[in-house]
């Protein structure tokens, strides 16, 4: 266990988060979790578990979780998707669904939902029931955000790292991510969501910038400036 830590993380926490592209994620460490898995590239079936927050093509990919997913994975989406999660091959006795605020303990993690939906855009109404997630898991907390904006339900998000949309158009821009960040304050905010589906490679730096002390903004994703 490395002595380096980051606002009280661990660099194992930290190291443990890739991002594919786009809000591909992956988290490693006590098990092997994927977010809206896409463009996978390699087929690895190492997922103890599968997150989905919606089910817009950037984020809900069968082909892409049948890459990563094996016979004991479980996957988890928001209840409307109950039948578009039987393309993915994974047997009906490992498929949950879920709503906001709810908690459930899978593969010996909890994990929480929070609502995802933009406030006066058209693309994630908040009638959907659509998903961010915190998982509890590595010693800390992530908060995977799925598309939204900033609103009432996950501004009560306490979380230890946040993995952001920043992007725009269908989710907030880098100066309302960082709003949203600095309200928040985790220890480590990540920018995602930009630079290839949506978004300007720079926008996670414009984020970055905006982003108030002692708050740390760690980059993962390949193509920020």
């Amino acid at each position: 266990m490395s002595d380096y830590m980051i606002n009280g993380i661990t660099m194992e926490a930290v190291d443990a988060i890739g991002i594919n592209t786009h809000s591909s994620i992956r988290i490693g460490g006590e098990k092997i979790v994927y977010i809206d898995p896409i463009e996978i590239r390699l087929v690895y079936h190492d997922a103890d578990l599968v997150l989905i927050t919606h089910d817009h093509y950037d984020h809900f990919s069968p082909e892409d979780i049948q890459k990563v997913s094996n016979s004991k994975t479980l996957l988890m989406v928001p209840e409307k998707m109950r039948s578009l999660a039987d393309q993915t091959g994974i047997g009906p006795d490992h498929i949950f669904t879920v709503r906001p605020g709810e908690s459930l303990d899978l593969c010996g993690i909890t994990v929480e939902t929070v609502a995802a939906y933009n406030n006066l855009k058209p693309f994630h109404p908040k009638r959907n029931k659509w998903v961010g997630y915190v998982i509890n898991m590595n010693g800390c907390r992530y908060y995977v955000a799925g598309d939204t904006d900033a609103n009432p339900d996950n501004k009560k998000v306490v979380c230890d790292i946040a993995l952001i949309p920043v992007g725009g158009t269908y989710t907030m821009n880098p100066t309302d991510a960082a709003k949203f960040i600095n309200t928040i304050k985790p220890k480590i905010a990540v920018p995602t969501h930009y630079g290839s589906i949506v978004g300007k490679g720079e926008d996670g730096q414009t984020f970055s910038n905006a982003v108030q002390p002692p708050i740390k903004v760690v980059f993962k994703l390949k193509n920020q400036d």
